[in-house]
C-alpha cells in the first residue's frame, strides 16, 4: 500500500501560477508510474499528466505548454508546476500512483490516490 499526501492548493487569479506537491510513502514494489488526475464536483475525472521511471511526461492537450509535472526520487516527492491558469482549471487535483509503467493514455484505473487538493482560479 502506498500513501500519498498533496499540498499546494490555493486561490489564484487568472494567470497565475501554482505549484502543487505530493509525498509518497514508501512501497513494498517500486512505483514506475505517478499522475495527477483533476475532477469538478459533478464531471468526469480527467487526467492531467503523468511521469514514469525513466521520467517520460505525458499530458492533457488541455495543460501543455503550461503545466510541468515534475519528480524528485530522493524525497519520493511529485510535483505539478502550473502556470497561465484559467478558471477553466478550477478543480481538485488528485496525485496517484501505480507500480505498472505509465501507458500512453491518460485514462488511468489508478490503484493509489491522494486525498485531493482544490485549485480555485478566478476570473
Amino acid at each position: 500500500h502506498v500513501q500519498l499526501v498533496e499540498s499546494g492548493g490555493g486561490s489564484v487569479e487568472r494567470g497565475g501560477s501554482l505549484r502543487l506537491s505530493c509525498v509518497a510513502s514508501e512501497s513494498s514494489y517500486p512505483i514506475n508510474c505517478m499522475g495527477w488526475v483533476r475532477q469538478v464536483p459533478g464531471k468526469d475525472r480527467q487526467g492531467v499528466a503523468t511521469i514514469d521511471r525513466y521520467d517520460i511526461a505525458r499530458y492533457a492537450d488541455s495543460v501543455k505548454g503550461r503545466f510541468t509535472i515534475a519528480q524528485d526520487n530522493a524525497k519520493g516527492t511529485l510535483y505539478l508546476l502550473m502556470n497561465s491558469l484559467q478558471p477553466e482549471d478550477t478543480a481538485i487535483y488528485y496525485c496517484a500512483a501505480m507500480t505498472w509503467l505509465c501507458p500512453d493514455s491518460l485514462q488511468i484505473a489508478w490503484p493509489y490516490w491522494g486525498q485531493g487538493t482544490q485549485v480555485t482560479i478566478s476570473s
